[in-house]
């Protein structure tokens, strides 16, 4: 049995804020997986299901933030577990918006979910950190994590818990390499492709092309529409005196030469 804890604060007014977003990881994986309905037990709320093969129970502490270990220590004192079955969901100031982490074991720096859970539990447990930023100064740092997630922020952050429950699974089985993937497949999809090795237009623009009866867009040319990134983005275009070989096998010449060209 493994017990995945999502770290938050219980009630409405707390359910899209940042400090939640552990929460949100583990409700994802409650409704996509088919788990039961919450019921309260151990001071949190608890469903218990199958992810693959294994037996999952879904904890939400529902004591506030600095105080979920008291819960968390509850279920695993009933439940007989050990640090090592624990996973624990949580939101992460050390790392970017929409990057994800998993590690097991270490320091709670000063996040204070984990600070409970080191003192009730102990600091064997696998940690899924969840990157939501920091906010560039300490003294802004409360109400940075006490605030939702800007409007901006909910595409990633659904592609993000959308990877979460894909990996879930694989995460319940201790394949913390293959839950990783599932996430990045979500989070930075490969982009489709007529052909292998070069990126073509992405699949949904191309059908719109065709549904409006025009051509598939054509591939941007190397070097001159900057190179394909896997995060979607475009690199620098390339700059005269850069474009590589001309149709006819000539260098292409720079700005500068074409400029003492005119005055010769």
């Amino acid at each position: 049995m493994r017990l995945f804890v999502g770290l938050g604060n219980p009630g409405a007014k707390y359910a899209m804020n940042r400090h939640n977003v552990g929460f949100m990881a583990v409700d994802r994986i409650a409704a996509d997986h088919g788990f039961p309905p919450w019921r309260s037990k151990f001071r949190a709320e608890l469903s218990e299901g199958r992810l693959g093969g294994e037996k999952v129970v879904l904890l939400k502490p529902q004591t506030f933030m600095n105080l979920s270990g008291q819960a968390v220590g509850e279920a695993m004192r009933f439940y007989r577990l050990e640090p090592a079955d624990l996973v624990v969901f949580h939101d992460e100031l050390d790392l970017a918006p929409g990057r994800l982490r998993v590690k097991t074991g270490g320091g709670h720096a000063g996040h204070n979910g984990l600070r409970s859970l080191h003192q009730h539990v102990g600091e064997g447990f696998q940690r899924v950190r969840i990157g939501i930023g920091h906010p560039g100064h300490r003294e802004r740092v409360t109400g940075w994590v006490l605030a939702d997630f800007a409007k901006a922020d909910r595409d990633w952050l659904e592609d993000l818990l959308r990877g979460i429950s894909e990996g879930a699974p694989a995460l319940a089985a201790g394949d913390a390499a293959r839950f990783m993937n599932a996430v990045a497949l979500r989070v930075a999809p490969p982009r489709s492709s007529d052909r292998p090795g070069r990126g073509a237009a992405p699949a949904g623009q191309a059908a719109a092309a065709e549904k409006a009866g025009g051509k598939r867009p054509a591939a941007p040319a190397e070097g001159a529409g900057g190179t394909a990134r896997p995060d979607g983005r475009q690199g620098q275009p390339a700059q005269d005196g850069q474009a590589g070989e001309a149709e006819d096998g000539s260098q292409a010449r720079s700005a500068l030469q074409r400029l003492i060209d005119r005055f010769r």
